[in-house]
């Protein structure tokens, strides 16, 4: 088993920690607040035991046992002794370049960087530390514990020793590795965000309502939840940041962001995490 560092207690982060410490490995949960740590501790659990109580993981372990891995700390240095990092912070550039700054001088130089980002290029990331061929990126999707694949991103130097020990450590909680080259968005958001960002459009337009823009996703695509839904899961404002990167990224004005997306954002409407977005929580 592995000792694995996450970093950022948001939701992703939340879900890429129970995931891992469901699973035998040792976590340590960072973040810069502690009341942001304390609501995690509270939802893991909550949601380790809604896990147990459906039986929807099987074999899965009492809540208690498996919050006894998970070491929750505002201390980076805690990260020394960890085999692997998993990044989670905010889909903003000068954010994730103070993080890895921070972080790659502390790490000791076997350890590995899986990225988990929406749309900043793993090469550029990589670029920031002194392990460019340790550096990967891992796209967990939300919720990370119910999800059976990973979008795994290869960087320009990522070495494929890296790549093979990413594979065997998703293979171990239970996630097949889905490899794909590295271009801002890579295959997931790149698309994804085209509809949700349409979609927006869309109702800004009053063609339809949020309700009827979904459902025709869901009754008549076949889709678990439509584009609107989606957003608010995800947090609108992590959409807007990522929309932004794309834009900025292809120069392309596809991915122009819809001007209603950033309104709700500014309104602090950004969806289930503030109970507010497209839909009310």
């Amino acid at each position: 088993m592995k000792k694995i560092g996450v970093i950022g207690a948001g939701v992703m982060g939340r879900g890429v920690a129970q995931s891992f410490a469901q699973t035998g490995h040792e976590v340590v949960l960072v973040d810069i607040k502690d009341e942001v740590l304390e609501g995690a501790g509270e939802e893991i659990y909550n949601n380790i035991r809604m896990l147990k109580l459906f039986k929807k993981v099987e074999g899965l372990e009492d809540p208690e046992i498996i919050m006894e891995r998970i070491h929750m700390t505002t201390e980076l240095e805690m990260l020394r002794e960890a085999d692997i990092i998993v990044e989670n912070v905010n889909e903003q550039w000068d954010i994730k370049k103070e993080v890895y700054s921070l972080i790659d001088p502390i790490c000791h130089e076997a350890c590995i960087f899986l990225v988990n980002t929406s749309c900043i290029s793993i090469t550029k990331i990589a670029a920031l530390t002194k392990r460019p061929d340790r550096v990967i990126g891992t796209h967990f999707m939300n919720p990370v514990p119910l999800k059976s694949a990973v979008e795994v991103i290869k960087g320009m130097h990522t070495s494929d020793r890296t790549i093979e020990e990413v594979t065997e450590l998703l293979s171990s909680i239970g996630k097949e590795t889905i490899l794909v080259n590295d271009f801002p968005g890579f295959v997931s958001n790149r698309i994804s965000h085209l509809f949700m960002n349409e979609a927006a459009f869309v109702l800004q337009d009053q063609v339809a309502t949020a309700r009827e823009v979904d459902d025709i996703f869901v009754k008549c695509y076949g889709h678990t939840m439509g584009p609107l839904e989606t957003a608010d899961l995800i947090g609108l404002d992590t959409v807007v940041d990522s929309l932004d990167v794309l834009y900025e990224s292809y120069q392309d004005p596809k991915f122009r962001c819809c001007p209603l997306l950033r309104k709700m954002v500014h309104a602090g409407q950004t969806g289930r995490k503030s109970g507010e977005g497209f839909y009310s929580y």
